[in-house]
């Protein structure tokens, strides 16, 4: 079985010192990078199970970092802030951030949301795919095979292209998708300035899943950046 494996992104050498301790005693593995680009090449070569991601930083700070990870992976992800106002951690949460602690903090407070969110990580992965063709998230079923949406049982009516939106926001569940990258992919043109039409489409989608379209509990708006099936 392998190691569960953590990232931690800090330019602060005795926090990564202290934190290498305490995770490697709970048989973990720790990769480090001293800022975001170093920790985007990293995601680039190696299997991460969770990251640990400063705001401030030198080069790319985790604000920016955090965006472009979650742009093609869900890993969960804890933001460290000298930041405690409310604001920073809405920020932060915002974008993608699954938990967000306060410097200075208690290492075994760390490890604890660690182990939180490789729990949470797991139950939701193995509830999320049934099989190869359906996928499930909570009340919703969305089955590819036969492209069959059903919403606490009940079969959902959906045309092509709202199949098409729904289904690529089910398979990158977590994940914050731009308004660009749903366009070009769903609609396979170029984006060229369609936001009202994403809008639109997912607007036509919420009245159909969502039991109140106006408090959405599936399909989430990132503001300034996407939407997101959490």
């Amino acid at each position: 079985m392998s190691l569960v494996t953590i990232l931690m992104v800090d330019d602060e050498t005795e926090i990564i010192k202290l934190m290498e301790i305490y995770v490697r005693n709970e048989g973990y593995k720790l990769l480090t990078a001293s800022h975001g680009l170093e920790a985007l090449e990293i995601l680039k070569t190696q299997k991460v199970d969770l990251i640990i991601l400063d705001v401030m930083m030198p080069q790319m700070d985790g604000i920016e970092a955090c965006m472009k990870i979650r742009e093609e992976n869900n890993t969960p992800i804890i933001m460290l802030s000298a930041k405690s106002q409310e604001i920073d951690k809405i920020a932060g949460l915002s974008i993608g951030a699954d938990d967000y602690v306060t410097k200075p903090f208690s290492p075994l407070e760390l490890i604890a949301r660690i182990k939180s969110q490789l729990r949470r990580y797991k139950h939701l992965n193995s509830r999320s795919v049934r099989n190869e063709n359906e996928i499930q998230i909570d009340e919703l079923i969305v089955n590819v095979a036969s492209h069959r949406v059903t919403v606490a049982g009940e079969e959902i009516k959906l045309t092509p292209r709202e199949f098409a939106l729904l289904h690529m926001l089910a398979i990158n569940r977590g994940l914050v998708l731009s308004m660009d990258k749903i366009y070009t992919e769903v609609w396979n043109e170029p984006f060229m300035e369609s936001k009202n039409t994403v809008m639109v489409h997912i607007r036509k989608l919420r009245e159909k899943i969502e039991k109140d379209p106006q408090q959405p509990e599936y399909i989430k708006t990132v503001w300034g950046i996407g939407y997101k099936i959490e």
